[in-house]
């Protein structure tokens, strides 16, 4: 693959993984943030209005307390009592035991005239004809007023009740104690921020506002009136600071005043803020646990696929160095097969020169001679090398045979030998000392010659190659041990003091493609082929080693008797 495909795979891998959780992840994030959000908001609201509503009957049962105390005021005594100052003087006494609501007590006549007074105030002989809140009274029989400065020029408000005896009415009236009906209603504590204060029709301060704000002001908020007397209204607005509140109104007496419970968002809805904190850290947390991960397998799995890219060509060139080794391995036979017919003609052309010359020696044409005895000792040497070469040529040819295999007794005390002889010249050039331990009772085993002797040599050349990487061309030393093994087998040893396999590699060695050398030095082909070849013979093949000490393999084969 081009390195431009690696890297768009790369980015569809990444973009995949990353997209494909993280998706589903921030849905159900937001999906549970808004479940969260909108239960908290209608559990906020409804508690907020289960708190108006109950301050609303408390307010209302203290204003209704007060009425009734008037009421039976007017219903114990006379108005002809009442006019009289000391008697009104006991009977505001009495009132104060029960409450200390009251501020001061008055009696007025059917002309508005106010007879009877007991209070701080010098408000007797006072005319109130034309007040409001006489007239109301008067014509319904019971009044509340708003907050109002009255003679008394402070702020007040009063609560009067009518009685009316043989065709004469006349009014009782009391001023309710402001800052205890102040405090009953800013006795409320929502949060840090929370308040209730009461207004009336035209948006007047009657209560103070615990957050600014005097009795009688006009409110500076926009506030959201309600409909009908029962109904509790519930909005979010911005106050005059430009604070986002969450504001919960209710009229009291008969839409007459408003109770206004009050807080900042930002305090009612304190948790819903700290989930938000609490879910953009899991978002935060998540995406980027998502995002490493992703980006770890991603660069895991790309990288894996390069080096397998990278395997596939290096096994691609083993492939064709292979089939460059079965070329030169059929050419070699070819070569073998070539070489050893002129060598049978030198080795006829040697046997007539020896012939003729003990013909010569016998008639006396030749003299027995310092150059005669060279002569003698050049046509045995020659002798010698072509039995040599006929040696290695037959070796190759029958190693190169590629016949089906044919399984016959094989004795290793002759055929382990045979093959040590094939590697022993190139072992005395690497300065590699072979040493052979055949025990004379080793059993024969079964199998075809060819492929036990592609075993044995090619754990000769491995073994040759390790002791060269670690002591060069002095002190390798190479044995091949033979001998009875239990259960009627026999084992075959390959030792050697080489550089040895590291442990991480030894499970793999018989893996077919794993090879430790450099490309173009092996294929890794060769130890699995003689692992699969042992294992058609019966036998098992294992491996034990040391880094820097050496290598053993181990062949247990079926012994044949």
């Amino acid at each position: 693959m081009m390195p431009d495909h690696f890297s768009t795979l790369r980015r569809v891998i990444f973009y995949s993984m990353l997209l494909v959780p993280l998706i589903p992840f921030m849905l159900a994030v937001g999906i549970g943030y808004y479940c969260f959000k909108t239960s908290l908001e209608n559990s906020t609201t409804a508690s907020m209005k289960r708190i108006v509503q109950d301050h609303r009957q408390m307010i209302e049962a203290f204003l209704k307390e007060r009425k009734h105390d008037l009421n039976f005021i007017v219903n114990s005594y006379t108005y002809e009592d009442l006019s009289q100052s000391e008697k009104l003087d006991t009977v505001f006494d009495h009132l104060q035991r029960e409450s200390h609501a009251f501020v001061d007590l008055g009696v007025f006549n059917q002309a508005g005239v106010h007879v009877a007074y007991h209070g701080p105030f010098d408000l007797r002989a006072r005319v109130y004809k034309d007040a409001n809140w006489f007239k109301v009274v008067m014509k319904h029989g019971y009044y509340i007023s708003d907050i109002f400065l009255g003679y008394r020029q402070i702020p007040h408000f009063v609560i009067a009740v009518t009685q009316e005896k043989m065709g004469k009415k006349w009014v009782i009236r009391a001023t309710i104690d402001t800052v205890t009906f102040n405090n009953i209603v800013k006795n409320i504590r929502i949060g840090k921020t929370g308040e209730a204060y009461i207004l009336n029709a035209n948006g007047l301060f009657q209560t103070e506002p615990r957050s600014g704000g005097k009795l009688m002001d006009k409110c500076p908020d926009n506030i959201n009136y309600p409909l009908s007397n029962t109904h509790i209204e519930t909005i979010i607005n911005k106050d005059v600071k430009g604070e986002k509140c969450l504001c919960t109104t209710t009229w009291l007496q008969n839409k007459k005043w408003l109770l206004v419970v009050r807080q900042e968002k930002a305090d009612a809805f304190k948790a819903l803020t700290s989930a938000a904190y609490l879910i953009i850290l899991i978002m935060g947390v998540g995406g980027s646990a998502i995002f490493v991960v992703a980006f770890y397998l991603t660069n895991r799995i790309v990288g894996r696929m390069e080096k397998m890219d990278i395997e596939k060509d290096r096994l691609n060139q083993q492939l064709i160095g292979m089939s460059r080794l079965v070329e030169l391995g059929e050419m070699s036979a070819g070569f073998a097969h070539e070489i050893n017919n002129p060598l049978q003609i030198v080795k006829g052309e040697h046997s007539l020169v020896e012939m003729l010359l003990m013909e010569m020696k016998e008639k006396g044409q030749i003299k027995e001679s310092e150059s005669l005895a060279e002569i003698e000792d050049s046509m045995d040497q020659i002798k010698l090398q072509i039995f040599r070469c006929g040696e290695i040529t037959r070796a190759i040819l029958k190693f190169g045979r590629q016949d089906e295999p044919k399984p016959q007794d094989l004795d290793l005390q002759n055929f382990i030998p045979e093959i040590v002889d094939m590697v022993a010249q190139k072992a005395i050039v690497h300065g590699i000392s072979i040493e052979q331990d055949i025990a004379e009772n080793t059993y024969p085993v079964h199998g075809d010659p060819t492929q036990l002797q592609q075993v044995i040599l090619n754990l000769f050349n491995n073994a040759m190659d390790a002791i060269l990487e670690t002591h060069g061309t002095s002190g390798g030393k190479m044995m091949i041990k033979a001998g009875p093994g239990e259960n009627n087998t026999v084992e075959i040893l390959v030792k050697d003091n080489g550089c040895g396999i590291s442990p991480e590699n030894l499970n793999k060695i018989f893996t077919p493609f794993f090879t430790t050398k450099p490309v173009g030095k092996g294929a890794g082909l060769g130890l699995s082929v003689c692992y699969g070849i042992i294992g058609s013979m019966l036998g098992t093949m294992d491996v034990s080693s040391e880094v820097g000490v050496g290598t053993t393999f181990t062949i247990l084969l079926p012994a044949s008797v």
